[in-house]
C-alpha cells in the first residue's frame, strides 16, 4: 500500500467533525517540516488552521484545503465505522475519504516528492489548511488570508484539492464559483381559528404568490462560463401543528446561486420589491457565503490541464458548477485557483469512499503540476 493511502487511511481515522481537526494538521504538520516546510499553527476562535511554507521567494504556490468533515449520521446506517477506514473491492471507505482527506494526502506525499527530487526548486510552496471549510467558513481560510495579506504574503497560484471530479478522476476542473446569497425570510401574518379567516392573516396564502414568482424567475441567462443564476428554497415552516388553527407566522431560508452578471445590491432588491409587490409583511436577513470568482486560462491552468491529459489522454473540462469552496476567500487577492481532486460522486453521503488507485494518481498528477511550475 503507498504511503499516500495509508496516510489517507490515518487521516480518515482521526474524527474531525467541524470544526474540529482531531489532530490531522499536527499530523500532516510534522512531515511537511521534516520536507523543510516552516509550519505555523494558526487557531482563530474554535478553528485550527495550519500555514506551512517552504521557501522564500516568489512565485508562491499554494495547495489549500480542509481537514474537517460533516457528520457522519447515524452508525447503523453505515457498512462499516465511518471513522474506521475500510477497504472494500479497490474502494477506501469512511468519512472524509473524497471530501478530502485523499486530496490531503495526495498534496502532501506529492510535495515530498517534488522536494526530494527537485530540492533547489524555484519560488516557494505552501499549505494553507483549516478545519472550519464545512462549518461557518468565519475562522478558516477567510482569516488566515488577511494574516497573510496583513504581513505582505501573496499567493500566486493556489490548487484546492476539493473533490472536483465527476465520473472518473480529472474529468473536471473547477475554475470558478458562482456567488452564495442566502436569506431568512419571516413572513407575518395573524394568527386564528380556521372556521373564521376573516378575523385571521394567513402568511402562507400572502407568501404564495410571491414564492411562485421568486422561483420561476428567470433572473439571467448565465455566461460562457457560469449557469444562470438560481433561486431555491431550503427550509419553509408554518403552523402549530393543530389541523384548525391559521398560523400566525411563515419562516423561510432561500439561497441565490448567482453568476458574476449580477450584483448583489440588484439580487436583494429584486427579491424584496417581489414581496412588497404581493403585499407580503415581512422580515428579512441576508447572508452572503461568498462572492462569485473565475480564473482564466493562464500558467496555472495550463499545468494542471497538462498533468490531467497526460493520464487520461484528454484535458479535463473546465467547470464553474457545484457549490462554494474556499477558493472564493483566495481567489480576490489575485491568485489564479483551480480545484483538482477525486471523484465527488459519495461525498457528505452514507458510505462515503474514493477509489485507492485515484488517490496515487492524483498524486501524481499533483507532482507534475510541481515540477511544470516550479522545477
Amino acid at each position: 500500500m503507498s504511503q499516500a493511502v495509508e496516510l489517507t487511511q490515518e487521516l480518515i481515522a482521526r474524527a474531525s467533525v467541524t470544526p474540529e481537526d482531531g489532530g490531522c494538521q499536527a499530523l500532516i504538520g510534522t512531515r511537511l517540516a521534516r520536507a523543510g516546510f516552516a509550519v505555523e499553527s494558526l487557531p482563530f476562535g474554535p478553528v485550527q488552521n495550519l500555514w506551512a511554507r517552504r521557501g522564500r521567494d516568489r512565485p508562491l504556490f499554494c495547495f489549500a484545503g480542509h481537514t474537517d468533515v460533516v457528520p457522519a449520521g447515524p452508525r447503523e446506517a453505515w457498512h462499516s465505522d465511518p471513522f474506521q477506514p475500510v477497504v472494500r473491492e479497490g474502494l477506501l471507505y469512511g468519512r472524509g475519504a473524497a471530501d478530502m482527506k485523499s486530496g490531503l494526502a495526495a498534496m502532501v506525499c506529492a510535495a515530498e516528492a517534488f522536494v526530494a527530487a527537485c530540492p533547489a526548486h524555484r519560488g516557494s510552496i505552501a499549505f494553507l489548511l483549516t478545519s472550519d471549510e464545512e462549518g461557518p467558513s468565519v475562522d478558516g481560510t477567510r482569516r488566515v488570508m488577511e494574516h497573510l495579506q496583513a504581513r505582505g504574503e501573496r499567493i500566486d497560484w493556489c490548487l484546492v484539492g476539493e473533490p472536483s471530479s465527476e465520473a472518473s478522476l480529472g474529468d473536471a476542473l473547477k475554475v470558478g464559483r458562482r456567488g452564495s446569497l442566502s436569506g431568512r425570510l419571516t413572513v407575518e401574518g395573524v394568527q386564528g381559528h380556521i372556521a373564521y379567516p376573516h378575523l385571521a392573516d394567513n402568511p402562507v396564502h400572502a407568501f404564495a404568490p410571491a414564492l411562485l414568482e421568486l422561483t420561476t424567475r428567470r433572473w439571467d441567462e448565465g455566461t460562457e462560463h457560469f449557469q444562470p443564476t438560481s433561486f431555491q428554497v431550503s427550509n419553509l415552516t408554518a403552523g402549530t401543528g393543530a389541523p384548525n388553527v391559521i398560523p400566525g407566522e411563515l419562516t423561510a431560508r432561500f439561497n441565490l446561486r448567482y453568476c458574476p452578471t449580477q450584483t448583489l445590491p440588484a439580487l436583494k432588491a429584486s427579491v424584496e420589491e417581489v414581496l412588497r409587490r404581493h403585499g407580503v409583511r415581512y422580515r428579512l436577513e441576508w447572508f452572503l457565503s461568498g462572492e462569485p470568482f473565475y480564473t482564466p486560462r493562464g500558467e496555472l491552468t495550463a499545468a494542471v490541464c497538462k498533468a490531467v491529459a497526460a493520464v487520461r489522454g484528454t484535458p479535463p473540462r473546465l467547470s464553474t458548477d457545484g457549490g462554494t469552496s474556499d477558493g472564493r476567500f483566495i481567489a480576490p487577492t489575485g491568485a489564479q485557483v483551480v480545484e483538482l481532486g477525486v471523484v465527488n460522486a459519495s461525498i457528505h453521503k452514507l458510505d462515503e469512499c474514493v477509489r485507492i488507485a485515484d488517490i496515487d494518481t492524483l498524486q501524481s498528477m499533483y507532482v507534475s503540476v510541481l515540477r511544470e511550475l516550479l522545477a
